[in-house]
């Protein structure tokens, strides 16, 4: 954690993140949430996609921060449009789910694929469901 503490102190975007992870697990540190989430907002003002995904993280589960859909999807958005599979993986759950945006399984299915073809093997399970099911996309029993 010493030397993340070193290159975030630095404007280095990732060492923010993962200090902030650092912080977030306790791990080489006493776990600190609040202060998690400071590192994950530095780093997503600077335009770090996994530091928007954790900071969305925080926001859909309400660590360190009140828990709030709209940002948390928000951000998960930011990531995924610079191809962050976590990003992609739950923007599309927020999709499926209507939470903090209306439901929207067509688009819930898009993402999913971008983070399937990324290895995410729960967006791979989810889009075979709603490809054997044909809710969101064209039923398929052979791609499911």
């Amino acid at each position: 954690a010493r030397l993340f503490r070193r290159a975030a102190n630095k404007g280095h975007a990732a060492a923010q993140c993962e200090l902030g992870r650092c912080f977030e697990f306790g791990m080489g540190m006493p776990q600190d949430d609040d202060e998690a989430v400071h590192l994950y907002r530095r780093a997503a003002e600077l335009g770090d996609a996994s530091g928007q995904y954790c900071l969305g993280k925080c926001y859909a589960h309400g660590g360190g921060v009140p828990q709030y859909d709209r940002v948390a999807v928000h951000l998960f958005g930011r990531a995924a449009e610079q191809d962050n599979p976590l990003g992609q993986y739950n923007s599309a759950r927020c999709y499926q789910r209507g939470e903090g945006v209306p439901q929207d399984i067509g688009e819930a299915a898009r993402l999913f694929g971008l983070a399937a073809e990324q290895g995410i093997a729960a967006a791979q399970s989810n889009l075979a469901v709603m490809c054997g099911s044909g809710r969101g996309v064209p039923q398929d029993d052979a791609e499911a």
